[in-house]
Formats: C-alpha cells, sequence, structure tokens
C-alpha cells in the first residue's frame, strides 16, 4: 500500500469507549474500550476499506486538507 496520510478523529463515547472516524473514509468508523484501542482498530479499518476500494476499482479518496479553528 502507498504512503497515505489521513486526519481522523477519536472521540470518547456516549455511554463507554471510544469512537475513530476517518474524515476522507466516508462509511470508515471504528470503536475501542481506549483510546489507543480505537486509534489501532481505524487504522485497521482504514487499511480494509483502502484494500476493497482498490479491488473494486474505484479511486481512494485523498485528503484535500485540514485546518483548525479556534473559536473564542
Amino acid at each position: 500500500m502507498p504512503y497515505m496520510k489521513y486526519t481522523i478523529i477519536i472521540e470518547k463515547g456516549c455511554e463507554s469507549g471510544y469512537i475513530a472516524y476517518a474524515l476522507a473514509l466516508r462509511g470508515c468508523v471504528s470503536q475501542g474500550a481506549s483510546r489507543e484501542q480505537a486509534f489501532n482498530n481505524i487504522k485497521e479499518a482504514m487499511e480494509i476499506h483502502i484494500e476493497a476500494l482498490t479491488e473494486d476499482k474505484i479511486s481512494i479518496p485523498k485528503e484535500i486538507s485540514s485546518t483548525i479553528l479556534d473559536l473564542k
């Protein structure tokens, strides 16, 4: 797999654990009991997601940019 860089979001779950998702890979979501587990699980989910896109000859989304906005 070629080198790719994606922004992921990891949030505390409503009831327990953590939810992780990749902004540029719609539908690619995972979870984990800890933040570290959620990180490892989303990495694996992203690899599988990209592999499936490749097998189906669908172009792999690239992250265009991300910006952090500070609100006061």
